[in-house]
């Protein structure tokens, strides 16, 4: 959605999508935001609780059938599992993706980890093509004009038609830009703990080959999952900059992360936006 900064301003629905690489703010600049006006469409959230519900109950239960005593409780219906994901809590959805490896070390098999890492890029789809939907539904039913759409780090890897335009049709774009300094500190969270991620299936063949010739490796399920992950991190990070960059150039606006981590208030945010749109007109 393209504007000036003095329509920005002065309208009184203000969509945006919130575009940037996991741990360098979204999430933070959202929830400064009042929640009595802004609505916060957590994409994750809506991929877990609507799209992978299922699938992610039935890997716990799996697990839970590997215990004897929880066995017998599941089969003769004296105990369900539920999943308790929340805005803030998301580890069901990231626990399902799984990664990829040595299954004595906890790890998939690359025909599984291919089946999981397809069923949710189809979520995210799904999750981001419902953006305009639920602008229309929070407005009509719960009288949010404002709506801010925290849209996950693997939205620039989707490669689905439509769900860009669809995005930038009915939001704001909104690029956070990565610091040098977020860059080291997100390279090194991902050594000291590292976390289940989405991939492009031509990037995780590509790196997936790579890392088996570096490390002499005659299979996937020789790879041990954290050292893999720990690994291609920086590759996956690197890789996204220009995606989102691409993005934000065809649709969108860019800020930097200092930027938005200045940002105190709504206010500020509707400045902010405003600022970065009279920056792409120069």
């Amino acid at each position: 959605m393209r504007m000036t900064p003095q329509e920005f301003r002065a309208s009184p629905h203000k969509p945006v999508t919130l575009l940037a690489m996991s741990g360098v703010g979204k999430t933070t600049l959202a929830n400064k935001l009042p929640k009595e006006t802004w609505f916060h469409y957590s994409g994750d959230y809506r991929i877990g609780t609507r799209y992978l519900d299922e699938p992610i109950l039935d890997n716990i239960k799996q697990q839970a059938m590997e215990v004897p005593f929880l066995r017998d409780l599941l089969r003769s219906d004296s105990i369900y599992i539920g999943s308790n994901i929340t805005v803030d809590n998301l580890a069901p959805v990231s626990t399902f993706l799984g990664k990829l490896g040595n299954p004595q070390l906890g790890g998939l098999s690359l025909a599984e980890f291919k089946n999981r890492q397809a069923l949710h890029r189809q979520a995210e789809i799904a999750a981001m093509l419902d953006v305009p939907g639920f602008i229309r539904k929070v407005d009509k039913i719960y009288g949010y004009q404002r709506f801010i759409n925290d849209a996950g780090g693997s939205v620039c890897e989707l490669d689905a038609p439509g769900v860009l335009e669809t995005l930038a049709a009915h939001t704001v774009i909104l690029y956070i830009k990565a610091t040098p300094e977020q860059e080291t500190l997100l390279i090194e969270r991902a050594r000291t703990c590292p976390k289940p991620l989405y991939y492009r299936e031509a990037f995780l063949d590509e790196k997936l080959a790579e890392f088996m010739a570096l490390r002499n490796l005659a299979g996937s399920e020789q790879v041990t999952p954290d050292e893999f992950v720990t690994w291609v991190f920086p590759e996956l990070f690197h890789s996204r900059l220009p995606r989102y960059q691409a993005i934000a150039d065809q649709y969108g606006y860019t800020v930097s992360a200092e930027a938005a981590a200045r940002v105190r208030d709504e206010t500020d945010f509707i400045e902010l936006v405003a600022q970065a749109m009279a920056a792409a007109s120069q």
